[in-house]
């Protein structure tokens, strides 16, 4: 067979095209501050900002308005102790977002990202004791804040510490707390990886000393990640995250293969850093090349995509209708 018959013009390269990513396969990550009137562009991620609830609110309406379904939200607090007391207490920064939002864009559907990295003054994503983050101490404080987050109103919880046995400690607590019906997430092949340093800039979330070496994945072993990944969903998760996203294909490929829940793919902040950095020199065309990683990504097998590039490509969506 000529395959050349079915490229010769665009449209019949179109009824043959395998792979299609919609604007319903995304989701887009956003950042809240307290305070308020803020917008505040993070340098190392053009087009991205931290945003005061008001703002946030304001950006939501866009988002639906474009065709956005879903957010990913991640918390910058005013304070910050050992412990990561903001990311549990009573009306902390993400509690607060998500009430606000399903106040005023309802039909959003809004997941809270879970992990302590952002609210601890040593910016690892669980307690420390003797210069090593203690596991079992830090479950306890992600499940107060997956509650917290369901009863405000999340949709979705998406752990993202790396703590051994942690979906089911939040399984548990939030059947406890009546928030069954609130789904989780889990980062389950989360490699410690080169490629999170823009998102550590917008979140002040870099680590003090040491690295996550101990607990994120080491970015050489792909059987590690079916490992976790099993175990995850036999604790309970409805969705796997395997991150970042384009390093790492072949393992979105063989999870996908190989379980029977929904799997998205996080296109990390170095991931579209690097392509923004690149269209900056000329160097490339940006958005070709942001729709074929993202093309490259459902071809992979992911079901939902987590990436910076969502509002563009809802954009661009509807300046071609």
């Amino acid at each position: 067979m000529d395959y050349r018959r079915l490229r010769k013009n665009e449209a019949i390269r179109n009824y043959v095209r395998e792979t299609r990513v919609c604007l319903e396969d995304l989701i887009y990550p956003l950042f809240v501050v307290e305070g308020k009137n803020k917008k505040e562009e993070i340098s190392a991620m053009p087009n991205n900002y931290r945003f005061s609830i008001d703002k946030l609110i304001e950006e939501a309406k866009e988002l639906v308005e474009l065709g956005i379904q879903g957010v990913l939200l991640f918390g910058i607090p005013e304070k910050k102790d050992e412990n990561g007391t903001s990311a549990y207490c009573k009306e902390n920064i993400i509690e607060k977002a998500i009430y606000a939002l399903k106040q005023n864009v309802p039909q959003l559907y809004v997941i809270a990202d879970v992990c302590l990295c952002e609210y601890t003054s040593h910016g690892h994503c669980g307690v420390i004791c003797e210069n090593e983050v203690d596991n079992e101490k830090t479950l306890p404080l992600l499940a107060k804040a997956a509650v917290s987050y369901a009863k405000a109103g999340a949709d979705c919880v998406a752990p993202s510490d790396m703590m051994d046995n942690r979906v089911a400690y939040i399984r548990k607590a939030l059947d406890k707390n009546d928030c069954q019906t609130t789904a989780i997430m889990a980062y389950s092949a989360k490699y410690c990886s080169a490629f999170y340093g823009p998102f550590r800039e917008a979140a002040n979330s870099a680590p003090q000393f040491g690295d996550r070496k101990s607990y994120q994945m080491d970015p050489a072993n792909r059987k590690e990640a079916l490992k976790e990944v099993e175990k995850d969903i036999a604790e309970g998760a409805d969705i796997v995250i395997i991150k970042p996203g384009l390093p790492y294909l072949d393992i979105l490929w063989q999870v996908k293969e190989r379980v029977n829940v929904p799997v998205c793919a996080y296109q990390v902040s170095g991931e579209y850093a690097m392509i923004k950095a690149a269209e900056k020199m000329n160097w490339i065309d940006g958005k070709k090349v942001a729709s074929e990683s993202l093309i490259s990504l459902k071809r992979a097998g992911a079901d939902m995509i987590i990436t910076y590039f969502a509002k563009s490509f809802a954009e661009e969506k509807k300046k071609n209708c």
